[in-house]
């Protein structure tokens, strides 16, 4: 599968993962990529940047896990 494959499925599953509220991706660049996750006032939440090792090996799991454990702590949860 190639790096842009990759990158579109990891953008739909982490679209999928913190539904309803907004997954925004941002600079996509030599297989990297940021995405915010913004509430329902378009507030910002969580910003993390990923890179193909964080998404292309499995781990994408380990990091949806880890954003809405960061947003649980923050009082939003997905």
């Amino acid at each position: 599968m190639s790096t842009q494959h990759q990158v579109q499925d990891a953008i739909r599953t982490l679209s999928t993962a913190f539904a309803p509220f907004d997954c925004q991706i941002q600079a996509v660049r030599k297989g990297c990529f940021s995405f915010t996750i913004v509430n329902e006032r378009g507030i910002a939440r969580h910003s993390e940047r990923l890179y193909p090792e964080q998404y292309s090996s499995g781990s994408l799991q380990l990091v949806i896990d880890r954003t809405r454990q960061v947003l649980a702590t923050k009082g939003f949860t997905a």
